[in-house]
């Protein structure tokens, strides 16, 4: 025993010396990927040849010499195992057959596809809450990889209407309702449903597909009539209105009722069906005094109530398919009408007709000429019997009333104003009321107030185009005289400057001090007596007589610049104003002493200059009236012999003297 278990290692290696074998049979593979080289090497004995049997995989394997390899890119989802087999060959007996297993993996690769792009759903309105509108079967995507979870989301397009509907789970796509539909409120709802092949957006890879989702509300008979004007209303409930009205007794109205606050009217509550609504009374009729018609709502009379009292009516809405119906009161008072009287709006009225109108044509209203004229009176009490209400004009016979409208009863050959009182009689309860119409005959036909084009040819622009023409033509007036004042001023400019300044005074010849002159005066100049000629100053002209001023003087203004060039008022040193010759050697002595009413006075004294001198008066301010003088002027005059003074007119006056 132990012989043989010594020789049958050795017995199986010679056997697979004489046979094919591989290493490996069975291989994985990702989808849509090759591997770069041979899958598994093949031993092959020799004298054998290695071949693939007719049970391989079609095309997806090849053998070149020894080793296998894959002939094509695998696809999980169209093969997920491929088989290869091998027969080893001697001449064409098969000596060894084996078999090589190749497991594809599957690989996200396929995004999910829905079976639809747009799905239009109908949902009744009277569908109740968590019903499946859409199914899961019609709402699940495909996906062709198949270890895929697909994952679905719900977005609202139409504003809250993820609000009444939802999917049941993430990965369950069915639709379902969430809350009572209204149909007034949203009838179409637009939703966008979008699948994923992964759990999170960010996770690779990873593909979407998107499909629309549109649900249209149908309606639902939920509602019964209403009948307007809601006293409250919302998209489910109405109060319904009531309604009251009155007629006279002892007479039959024909014209149906006149109520508060409107007639008898009644809609279907379900807007979306809108049924017609069929009127009937259910009780409160007595002795069947009222008729009310089926399709309108309109409440007569069909016969009289011979003394006061209250109906109190009940009136059924109902829609036409009997499936529904409403009811609501209407309050009917019969009132004695004796002593109603008619009531007109207005006092006066105002007509307008053209003269030469022939017989019967209508008078037009004189406040809008496109419209008749129409005089109409109520009854306060009864609106019902307005129509009962007859008109006539008592005192003009040019004029006629037909109904409310006035008419031409004669040719108008004059002009002017005509006017017409206009009765009015309750032929139920025989009240009168009247009012006073103003009939204007004019030469033309009034044109309506307000009409486009012109009303003849004198007239051709409104009074809005011509203010607009007015202001206009003020700016450019505006314009024009603004660049006619630059003009003058750039050209004449320097001209206005020379004529509008002040006149310079005359410069004094002789020698002066400006400072002791007033401010307000000019000075005063006077030759002095001379006992004889000598080539002394230059003679001055005597000023002018000064009128007394009308009130003291005000105080001094500043000195005003003088102009370059122009002669300096106060005079410089004795050798620059001396001529060339003059006496030599001339020396100045400046006395000044301060003045009382300010300034100062000041003198020069030449050398040399003896008694034949010139005697000039340098400063003569003011008379008296324009302030005291100084005592230093008074000394002077004092120690002055005869004809050295000033002359008697002047005698007064503060002077300086040499």
């Amino acid at each position: 025993m132990e012989a043989w278990t010594l020789l049958l290692p050795l017995l199986l290696a010679g056997a697979q010396a004489r046979v094919c074998s591989v290493n490996k049979n069975v291989f994985e593979v990702q989808e849509n990927t090759i591997p770069s080289g041979p899958l598994v090497d093949i031993y092959v004995p020799e004298g054998q040849q290695v071949t693939l049997g007719p049970t391989s995989t079609p095309f997806a394997f090849r053998i070149q010499g020894t080793q296998l390899f894959l002939n094509a890119t695998p696809d999980y989802e169209e093969n997920s195992m491929l088989l290869a087999d091998l027969e080893c060959r001697r001449g064409n007996m098969v000596v060894t057959q084996l078999r090589v297993f190749v497991t594809v993996l599957d690989v996200n690769d396929n995004p999910p596809v829905f079976p639809f792009e747009v799905k239009v759903k109908r949902v009744p309105e009277d569908t109740k809450v968590n019903t499946i509108v859409i199914p899961e079967t019609e709402l699940k995507a495909q996906d062709l990889d198949k270890n895929d979870i697909l994952f679905y989301t719900l977005r609202e397009v139409t504003p809250d209407a993820s609000n009444f509907f939802s999917l049941v789970g993430v990965n369950r796509p069915a639709l379902q309702l969430n809350q009572p539909l209204d149909f007034d409120r949203c009838q179409n709802m637009t939703f966008q449903l979008l699948v994923r092949d992964t759990r999170k957006e960010d996770e690779m890879p990873s593909h979407t597909a998107t499909a629309t989702l549109v649900l249209e509300v149908q309606p639902a008979d939920l509602r019964p009539p209403w009948f307007l004007p809601c006293a409250y209303s919302d998209s489910h409930v109405c109060i319904q209105a009531q309604y009251l009205g009155a007629i006279p007794t002892g007479h039959t109205l024909p014209a149906p009722l006149i109520l508060r606050p409107g007639p008898i009217y009644a809609v279907d509550g379900d807007r979306g069906i809108n049924q017609r609504i069929i009127y009937s009374i259910m009780r409160g009729n007595e002795d069947s005094t009222f008729v009310i018609h089926a399709d309108s709502g309109n409440l007569t009379m069909a016969r009289s109530v011979p003394h006061p009292k209250t109906f109190l009516l009940v009136v059924k809405g109902e829609q036409e398919d009997r499936a529904r119906y409403s009811v609501t009161q209407v309050t009917v008072q019969a009132w004695n009408a004796s002593g109603s009287l008619p009531r007109f709006p207005e006092s006066l009225y105002r007509g307008t007709v053209a003269r030469g109108a022939a017989v019967g044509v209508a008078v037009k209203d004189a406040a809008d000429p496109s419209q008749l004229l129409r005089v109409q009176a109520q009854d306060p009490e009864f609106p019902d019997l307005n129509s009962a209400i007859t008109y006539q004009i008592t005192n003009n016979s040019h004029f006629r009333m037909d109904g409310e409208v006035v008419l031409t009863a004669a040719p108008l050959t004059q002009a002017g104003a005509f006017y017409a009182e206009v009765e009015a009689t309750n032929t139920v309860t025989s009240g009168t009321a009247t009012t006073v119409v103003e009939i204007q005959v004019s030469e033309q036909q009034p044109t309506p107030t307000g009409a486009g084009g012109s009303t003849g040819e004198d007239q051709r622009f409104s009074a809005v185009e011509m203010a607009a023409l007015g202001g206009v033509l003020g700016a450019l007036l505006l314009l024009a005289l603004i660049a006619l004042v630059i003009l003058v001023h750039k050209h004449y400019g320097h001209r206005l400057k020379c004529c509008s300044g002040k006149a310079q005074e005359p410069e004094p010849c002789g020698f002066d001090n400006k400072a002791f002159l007033p401010e307000e005066h000019e000075a005063t100049w006077a030759p002095a007596p001379s006992p004889a000629p000598s080539p002394a100053p230059q003679e001055v002209p005597p000023a002018p007589q000064l009128p007394a001023p009308p009130a003291p003087p005000a105080p001094p203004a500043p000195p005003t610049p003088r102009a370059a060039g122009s002669p300096s008022p106060v005079p410089g040193p004795p050798a620059a104003t001396r001529d060339e010759g003059g006496p030599a050697g001339v020396r100045s002595i400046l006395t000044k002493e301060r003045r009382p009413e300010g300034g100062y006075k000041a003198v020069w004294f030449g050398e040399g200059i003896g008694a034949e001198a010139d005697v000039v008066i340098l400063n003569a301010p003011a008379s008296d009236a324009d302030g005291p003088s100084d005592s230093g002027s008074d000394d002077e005059r004092s120690d002055a012999g005869p004809g050295w003074g000033p002359p008697e007119d002047t005698a007064r006056t503060d002077s300086t003297y040499i």
